[in-house]
C-alpha cells in the first residue's frame, strides 16, 4: 500500500455502527497515511486507571461506585495526551474562556475514537481542539447481522475471525492454538438489531450537529474493501 503524506493537520473522527469496520478502517488509514496516530479515550481511561495517575484514581472511584466516568474527565484525559505530544499549547485548559489553536503540523494529526458518542460531548470536545473531519461509515443492516452470524472467536486470545472473509485454517479451530472456536453468547440477531437501533437513535443528534457545522462527511459501502478506497480519496483530497 502506497504511503501518503499530509500538508496540514487532520483531525478525525470515524463514526459508525458496531459491526461496521471502525477499527478496519482506521488501521488502515494510519498504513496508508503515516503521520496519523489513534487517540482512544477508552485506552487513555484504561492506562490512567492501571498507572494510579490523579486522574486515573479519579476515574476508578467513579466505576468502582457503578457510574459513568464524566464527561469532564474524558476531556481532562484527551486534553493531557494532546498536550504531551505538543499537539495543544502546554497552557491549555478546559477552562478556556476560547480553545487555543491547536498545532498545524501533518505530524499532528490523529483519528480521535471512543469520544464523541453524543452532540453535547461534541459541544464540549469543540471547547477543547477543533476536530476538522467527521466521517460516517455507512453498511446495510443486513450486511451487519450476516458478519455477526458467521463471526467465531478464540476466546481466550480474543482472536476473531469470520466465515465470510477471515477464515480459520482449519474450519472451527483457532489458528494459533488448535483450540475450539466459539460464539459470543451475546452475538445473536436479537442482540444486535437492540444495539443497532440504539446507535442510530443516539448518533443522529451527534451526526446532525456536525453537518451543520459542515465537517461530516458520509461513505457507504457493503464491506470494508469497498468503503477503504473510497475513505483514502477522500482524506487525501482534503489533507495531502
Amino acid at each position: 500500500m502506497a504511503v501518503r503524506d499530509f500538508k496540514r493537520a487532520a483531525r478525525i473522527i470515524l463514526v459508525g455502527a458496531p459491526g461496521v469496520g471502525k477499527g478496519t478502517q482506521a488501521e488502515r488509514l494510519m498504513q496508508r497515511f503515516p503521520q496519523l496516530s489513534a487517540v482512544s479515550s477508552g485506552d487513555l481511561l484504561r492506562d490512567a486507571v492501571r498507572t494510579k495517575t490523579k486522574l486515573g484514581l479519579e476515574a476508578q472511584s467513579h466505576m468502582t461506585a457503578g457510574s459513568l466516568v464524566p464527561d469532564e474527565m474524558i476531556l481532562r484525559l484527551i486534553l493531557t495526551e494532546l498536550k504531551s505530544k505538543s499537539w495543544l499549547s502546554s497552557t491549555s485548559s478546559l477552562s478556556d474562556a476560547t480553545p487555543q489553536l491547536p498545532s498545524e503540523l501533518p505530524s499532528a494529526s490523529f483519528i480521535l475514537d471512543g469520544f464523541p458518542r453524543t452532540s453535547h460531548q461534541a459541544q464540549k470536545l469543540d471547547s477543547l481542539i477543533p476536530i476538522n473531519l467527521v466521517v460516517s461509515l455507512i453498511t446495510p443492516i443486513k450486511i451487519i447481522l450476516g458478519r455477526i452470524a458467521d463471526r467465531w472467536v478464540h476466546a481466550p486470545s480474543g482472536r476473531v475471525y469470520n466465515i465470510g472473509f477471515n477464515k480459520p485454517k482449519v474450519a472451527g479451530r483457532d489458528d494459533v492454538t488448535g483450540e475450539v472456536l466459539t460464539q459470543r453468547d451475546d452475538d445473536t440477531e436479537e442482540t444486535w438489531r437492540a444495539r443497532l437501533k440504539k446507535f442510530e437513535e443516539t448518533s443522529k443528534p451527534l451526526l446532525d450537529y456536525y453537518d451543520k457545522k459542515g465537517l461530516l462527511w458520509r461513505v457507504e459501502g457493503n464491506s470494508s474493501d469497498e468503503i477503504s478506497p473510497k475513505l483514502f480519496a477522500e482524506i487525501g483530497r482534503r489533507f495531502c
